[in-house]
């Protein structure tokens, strides 16, 4: 049987990376029209918009590193949390239907993250900075 409290710390690292990527996405859709503009959101953005966006790039990119892994992931999941309450819920009480369920997924997904830290492969941890496991 395979050791698998041995991948936990790798996987962490894994579920980080893939969310910090599609995190990262979002920002650069509404930021640089990358890889398309995001479908629904106003050119020119608003600053609440714009700085949700500059979150997304930036905490993102840092998270996608794994650097400075706990503090910034606490900071995205807050701003998940605030888009969808102020631009999801208030369409109808369903996720699947206000369109808010990646949001809810990326708030959750990056509390934990904040809970649990990088895991083994982010620079934190090759920093000394968080435990490997």
């Amino acid at each position: 049987m395979q050791n698998w409290a041995l991948w936990s710390p790798r996987l962490l690292s894994v579920l980080r990376i893939i969310a910090a990527l599609l995190f990262m996405e979002h920002g650069l859709m509404k930021l640089f029209h990358f890889p398309a503009p995001q479908p629904g959101v106003p050119d020119p953005l608003p600053t609440l918009l714009m700085a949700a966006a500059w979150i997304e790039v930036v905490g993102g990119a840092l998270l996608a590193l794994g650097l400075f892994t706990r503090p910034v992931a606490f900071l995205c999941a807050g701003e998940m949390a605030v888009a969808y309450f102020i631009g999801h819920a208030t369409k109808t009480f369903w996720p699947a239907l206000n369109g808010g369920d990646a949001a809810i997924l990326f708030c959750f997904v990056f509390l934990y993250i904040s809970a649990a830290g990088g895991g083994a492969w982010s620079a934190d941890a090759m920093r000394g900075r968080a435990p490997s496991a």
